[in-house]
């Protein structure tokens, strides 16, 4: 069993910058892959990044260039860096725990998810 718990989420203007963090329990955190997804109000959950136990990156391509997902295996704890944040950014974003090594876009790849946090760009 994986438990999340995502902070920094808030309010922030056109342009600025927030680091979303995702904190996990679990002694196995170091071998799974993490994921950031988002889901604007009528929209459906959308990929936003993930990290695989060895740091390999995948984004997607909305956010390329933009947002940087990085993990660090002994705080537990992997972030999101987002920079230039745009109106249609906002959202709340999930953190996501897939039990295996390699990474995915697919949000039912997925086995644990954390309670959100909400992220508010005005323009």
């Amino acid at each position: 069993q994986v438990q999340l718990v995502e902070s920094g989420g808030g309010l922030v203007q056109a342009g600025g910058s927030l680091r979303l963090s995702c904190a996990a329990s679990g002694r196995t955190f170091g071998s799974v892959a993490m994921g950031w997804f988002r889901q604007a109000p009528g929209k459906e959950r959308e990929f936003v990044a993930a990290i695989n136990w060895r740091g390999d990156r995948i984004e997607n391509d909305s956010v390329k260039g933009r947002f940087t997902i990085s993990r660090d295996n002994a705080k537990n704890t992997v972030y999101l860096q987002m920079n230039t944040l745009k109106p249609e950014d906002t959202a709340v974003y999930y953190c996501a725990a897939r039990m295996k090594y390699s990474s995915s876009m697919s949000a039912g790849e997925y086995d644990f998810w954390g309670q959100g946090t909400q992220v508010t760009v005005s323009s």
